[in-house]
């Protein structure tokens, strides 16, 4: 990715399990901090930021809901925690002295704003900092085709993943020592090697429009800002 390549507008996509930190389970308040320190560091470069994020550290629907709990239960109940996970990110955020807003694909007036597509990219003109929950409102999809879906819808210039390694491997590299990280992928390769990237969906999602994704390891410190200034960071998958 060339270094003259800076981003006006992009969405963040965050794991859940990012906020674990060394719990076995919920939100770890150094995590969430270190991950809010790092979105002010991109924020504090002026690009308008919004942030999809996972639900993993609280319910993960296909290895929680066991016999008793059906696939669309399941799901819905996977969106919930994304609200969860959002409404703590954007008070560690606020507490930075960060604007931010939360929309939400379900409905719960009482806490968020619903997403509407024409207030959210308002609020990222007047510099906040917008956080979509509840994943796309429907079962069968995830968080990850949520952050392609919404990326696309308000125009964003890329999509950010951020991930445990450093970029795109052409195996796992915990397993396979051999495993070499690749500076970049398009989205077909990606989706013919089954890179474990993002869903086929979402990645399909970004091909058809033209979205790139620059995969990162978020525990790097300040990779977040690396890659909305377009510094080479991570992989860049484009086509």
């Amino acid at each position: 990715m060339s270094a003259k390549r800076k981003f006006r507008r992009v969405l963040l996509k965050l794991s859940g399990e990012a906020l674990l930190g060394r719990e076995a389970h919920g939100i770890d308040s150094g995590s969430l901090r270190h991950i809010s320190s790092e979105i002010r560091k991109a924020y504090d470069k002026g690009v308008q930021l919004a942030v999809v994020i996972g639900a993993g550290n609280i319910w993960r629907g296909e290895k929680d809901r066991g016999s008793a709990i059906g696939r669309v239960t399941a799901d819905y109940m996977g969106m919930l925690a994304t609200i969860v996970n959002a409404l703590a990110l954007q008070d560690s955020l606020e507490d930075m002295g960060v604007p931010t807003r939360v929309q939400t694909a379900i409905e719960i007036s009482k806490l968020a704003e619903p997403y509407i597509r024409r207030r959210a990219i308002r609020h990222l003109e007047k510099k906040r900092v917008v956080i979509f929950a509840g994943g796309t409102g429907n079962p069968y999809f995830t968080t990850d085709t949520a952050a392609a879906l919404k990326a696309v819808e308000i125009e964003a210039d890329a999509v950010l993943k951020a991930t445990k390694v450093d970029g795109v491997y052409t195996d796992d590299p915990k397993r396979n020592t051999r495993a070499r990280m690749l500076p970049k992928v398009s989205f077909m390769e990606a989706i013919r090697r089954r890179l474990r990237v993002m869903d086929a969906t979402a990645l399909t999602l970004c091909m058809e429009n033209r979205m790139p994704i620059v995969v990162f390891n978020l525990s790097a410190q300040g990779n977040i800002a690396k890659a909305v200034s377009g510094a080479r960071v991570g992989t860049i998958i484009e086509e």
